[in-house]
């Protein structure tokens, strides 16, 4: 049975209510965090491209990603966890994992399950929450990964929204 149900968050996925690009993030991590996400990523079957400046290159340590310089180009970790839905990491900070999903590309029962199956694969390698908000709306998550219920759950009511 699916974490969610697209009739019940099927606010969540209006891209005209949240944004077309929520803000999904996992707080208090570190560069070790961030290195387990790479290892996530390389070992999922995902398909991916990191990239500075636009230009693709070999996927570093996590630990040279973020001791770059502040003022150098910016990188990105660019992921299809299924054909069809990008997701974008930009590693800037060790204290948070923050990436981009566009939700036009998660819509139906389909979207639902692969945005779940995400912050769940995440969510359980990090052990932590991963939470998404509406698009620079810092009033609180709409849903995510709690790992005490080893789920993605609501964490606000979609008929709200």
């Amino acid at each position: 049975m699916p974490d969610l149900l697209w009739d019940d968050v099927r606010n969540f996925f209006d891209p005209d209510v949240m944004g077309a690009l929520p803000d999904v993030s996992v707080a208090g991590t570190s560069v070790e965090d961030w290195q387990a996400l790479f290892d996530l990523v390389r070992l999922s079957g995902w398909s991916w491209e990191y990239s500075v400046g636009g230009a693709a290159e070999p996927l570093p340590p996590a630990a040279d990603v973020l001791a770059r310089p502040v003022d150098a180009e910016t990188a990105d970790l660019r992921v299809w966890p299924v054909p069809g839905v990008l997701v974008i990491f930009r590693p800037r900070s060790a204290e948070e994992i923050d990436f981009d999903v566009d939700l036009r590309e998660l819509q139906g029962q389909e979207g639902v399950d692969v945005l779940c199956r995400l912050l769940t694969a995440m969510g359980r390698r990090l052990r932590k929450p991963v939470v998404m908000t509406a698009e620079g709306d810092y009033g609180g998550p709409v849903l995510g990964f709690d790992p005490a219920a080893d789920r993605v759950v609501l964490r606000a009511d979609p008929r709200l929204s």
